[in-house]
């Protein structure tokens, strides 16, 4: 069983929700500024959510042929999941990642909550995906400066 602290006050970070499109001439996703007033979500990393769900797998090892170097090698690996098993923690992830919904709402004018039901219905939509996935990498980007400063300043 993985439990984790909700009470915890560090559950995420807040971002304003701001759209994208797909820009037809190059392919390229197109970020837009955030609008005043727009909906906010709080977003944490997925990495410690894996991690925990990691330390319950048995890894297991196979001994490879390595074409470069012509030696066999062992490598480790953890096994795939059964789809439906797969698809749950999938589910979980997401549930696990959005800590927070304010001032969101749906096409009928009620207010969208933090429930599960509406994280996995929010990720459904495209918009929706590629501003989560652009707020992975901000927060992949920003934790990354933050270990080089600390490492510079040792």
């Amino acid at each position: 069983m993985t439990v984790f602290d909700l009470a915890k006050d560090e559950q995420g970070d807040w971002f304003p929700y701001f759209d994208s499109h797909v820009d037809p001439s190059s392919g390229e996703i197109v970020y837009d500024d955030p609008k005043d007033g727009a909906a906010e979500f709080r977003i944490r990393s997925m990495a410690p959510f894996f991690d925990e769900k990691r330390k319950d797998r048995k890894k297991e090892y196979k001994m490879v042929l390595n074409p470069s170097t012509r030696a066999m090698e062992r490598v480790g690996y953890y096994p795939d999941l059964p789809p439906d098993a797969a698809e749950r923690e999938n589910e979980d992830a997401w549930d696990y990642a959005i800590t927070g919904i304010k001032n969101a709402f749906a096409a009928n004018g009620k207010e969208i909550t933090c429930t599960r039901k509406n994280k996995l219905a929010l990720i459904e939509i495209p918009a929706f995906m590629r501003f989560i996935l652009r707020v992975f990498e901000i927060m992949s980007v920003s934790g990354v400066k933050a270990r080089e400063a600390t490492e510079k300043n040792s």
